[in-house]
């Protein structure tokens, strides 16, 4: 899988230079973090490029790291290039004050319901979404519950505490 970071990361970088900021080996995934406002043209990159071929979107979920100063949200996307079989992880991440991010669902339809669940739950606005209001939780909440702001259950309980949910 390695061999998939040199060739991917090369790709990427010989075609959108600084905005691809690091690369890494996690848990034998190629992972990819990239400059925000460079997501839906690296995106659509993977998808329209014949050696790219990743025409499937896996997985989109937010992130929550409140310790990391100015990049505290993040969007985490896993690609998928069915016929090699090769997967990769694109990361973006940005300040809990400006929780925005490009829409993929020009991209992948399937973003469409992906990223209404993580707005429902992180608050994380996907600018150009066709629809985007919550999915699960009802419309008066007022907070997103995913983030790390808030304790899992009564902090009385020790067979729950936050520590099992990394918080």
């Amino acid at each position: 899988m390695s061999e998939l970071l040199v060739s991917v990361g090369d790709r990427l970088k010989a075609t959108f230079g600084d905005a691809i900021l690091a690369s890494s080996m996690d848990y034998d995934f190629p992972v990819f973090e990239v400059k925000r406002d460079k997501i839906e043209e690296i995106a659509r990159f993977l998808y329209d490029d014949p050696d790219m071929g990743f025409r499937f979107l896996t997985t989109l979920c937010g992130l929550h790291f409140p310790e990391q100063k100015g990049k505290e949200l993040g969007v985490m996307y896993q690609f998928h290039n069915l016929p090699k079989n090769h997967r990769i992880r694109i990361k973006t991440f940005f300040p809990v004050s400006d929780p925005t991010v490009p829409s993929l669902t020009g991209i992948f339809a399937s973003a469409n319901w992906q990223e209404r669940q993580e707005y429902d739950f992180f608050g994380i606005r996907f600018t150009g979404h066709p629809n985007l209001k919550r999915i699960l939780n009802m419309d008066e909440m007022n907070y997103y519950p995913m983030r790390k702001e808030y304790r899992v259950e009564d902090g009385g309980r020790s067979d729950k505490n936050d520590a099992m949910f990394g918080r």
